[in-house]
Parts: C-alpha cells; structure tokens; sequence
C-alpha cells in the first residue's frame, strides 16, 4: 500500500494527457488480441470504404478489414518493436557508457570517439543505411533502429558514470577493500539506469515515430501486418474519397507520440531540484523554531 500510495503521488504531479496518452497505448498494446472485435486481416470485398456501423465501429478500410481491429492491433506491433529497439539499444548504450565512465583513460576517449562518430549521423540515415544492407523485414527493421539510437544512451551512461565514479564513497569503496565488479555492479550501474530510463520513456515515442515512418517508405513491417504507418501508406490512394482511413492512424501515432514526450519531458523536470517558495520556507523555518522550544 505504500508503494501504490507513494506511486500514486508521484504521477499526480504528471500531465494527464500524457498519463492517458501512454497507458491507452500500453493497454493496447498487451491486450491487443482479446480487444479486436473482428479479425484485422479478414477481408470482404462487398464492404470495402465503409463507414462507422454497428458492426464496425470506424468503418473499413480498401478490402473491407475492420479498421478498428487493425489499429488496436497497430498498438501491439508498435509497443512490441518499441520495447525491443529499446532494450538492445539501452543494453549497447549503458555497457559501452559506464564502461568508457568507469576505465576512463584511453579506453574512454577510443569508445567517446566511435559513440561521436554514431551521433554525428542522423538517426533515421542510420537506419536506411542498415536496411539497405541486410534488406527488409521486421527484425532487420528492429536491428537498424537500435543501431540508430543507441550512441545517445551511451553518452548520458557515460556523463552519469562520470558523476558516480567522482563521489566520495566509490574512493571509499575502494580504500575499504571493494572489487571493482562490485563497484561497477552494485554502485555504477544502478545509479546509470535510473537516468538513462529517464531518457527511453522520452524517447520512445521518437522510436515509434521511426517504426511507422519506416513502415510508411515500405522498408520496415510488411503488410499484411497492421502497423500504423503501413495503414497511412496503404490509405493514401483513397485520400479524398475516404479521409477517414488517413486519419486514423495518423491521430493514434501523434497522440502516442505526444503521450510519451510530455511523460518523459514532465518525469525529466520532476527529477531536478527547484526552488523552494517562500510560504514553504516560512513554514519551516516555524517548524524549526517549534523543535528549538521543545
């Protein structure tokens, strides 16, 4: 009950557009195949472009597949590659970063040098690049994209590392006699994690966003796949008749999108000291006088 109370705290000083936003996205994304009313890929030609019914609440696409159905599970395809993008690109990230923050030296400015090199392309370039290399395909998709993200996390692991390793209970750790796996395992890496999740949450909508525009240029989830971005691409042709299918898709990513860089932006701020006001230093300053009588 403390956790929930102390969790519930927390995220009510969180914008809840985003709140909303993200956990929509997560809950659609887990349960996905027990949310679609109908099958996504099943197709009826007799109702192609049809509009919001009893049957399908928000009509149905060029070859009649409920488009419901589809962007639920257009949510489950985004959050399973999300996660995964993430996972390999934080897990690269983190080693290389607190490793370069740990050894220092030559080992740190060979690693920062290679971590440079990966910022200095554009995400997505990186991307192209690697697909143009091994081909398309989901995991081939998934590879590029965490080769694409990983060098920021790198660089925050390695500022963070820095920081840690600077404190004067690590020069105490190793006075007393601590091995330097110990340090890295119980003292720098922990301390590593919870800034670099910080910079996921607030990145993962930009990975999305790259899952979708990749599946929009046909380089990434193939069709008969629902994906956002492979939804749009197959919609545009019937732009003016049917704006609907355009607009769907397009609403969910921008609202997921959205969802996540305010949650990450509003969790990034929480973590910085403020200022106190003055009604709360006074407040204080009465409670410190209060114990001085006691």
């Amino acid at each position: 009950m403390k956790f929930l109370r102390e969790f519930l705290s927390y995220t009510s000083s969180l914008p809840r557009l985003a709140i909303w936003a993200v956990g929509t996205f997560l809950f659609l994304g887990i349960f996905a195949p027990w949310l679609t009313p109908h099958d996504p890929n099943a197709q009826n030609l007799l109702q192609a472009h049809m509009g919001p019914s009893f049957a399908h609440w928000l009509g149905t696409d060029h070859v009649g597949r409920d488009t419901l159905s589809r962007l639920i599970l257009s949510a489950r395809t985004s959050v399973v590659g999300m996660t995964l993008v993430l996972v390999l690109a934080l897990s690269v990230g983190v080693t290389i970063g607190t490793v370069a923050g740990y050894r220092r030296g030559w080992v740190e400015e060979g690693l920062m040098r290679i971590v440079d090199v990966g910022l200095a392309m554009p995400s997505l370039i990186v991307a192209l690049a690697v697909i143009g290399i091994f081909g398309t395909g989901y995991w081939n998709m998934i590879l590029a994209l965490a080769l694409a993200w990983w060098p920021g996390s790198a660089r925050i692991s390695r500022a963070v590392a820095v920081n840690v390793m600077n404190r004067p209970y690590i020069e105490s750790l190793r006075v007393l006699g601590a091995s330097p796996a110990r340090i890295y395992f119980h003292h720098l890496l922990p301390a590593t994690l919870g800034a670099v999740l910080v910079y996921a949450t607030a990145d993962a909508g930009a990975v999305a966003l790259a899952i979708a525009t990749l599946s929009f240029l046909g380089l990434g989830i193939q069709p008969p796949t629902p994906e956002w971005g492979q939804m749009l691409v197959d919609a545009l042709p019937y732009l003016e008749s049917s704006p609907r299918q355009v607009i769907l898709p397009g609403l969910a990513l921008t609202l997921a999108v959205i969802g996540f860089n305010l949650l990450g932006e509003s969790i990034a701020l929480n973590r910085v000291p403020t200022p106190l006001s003055r009604k709360t230093l006074r407040q204080r300053r009465v409670t410190a006088a209060a114990w001085k009588k006691a």
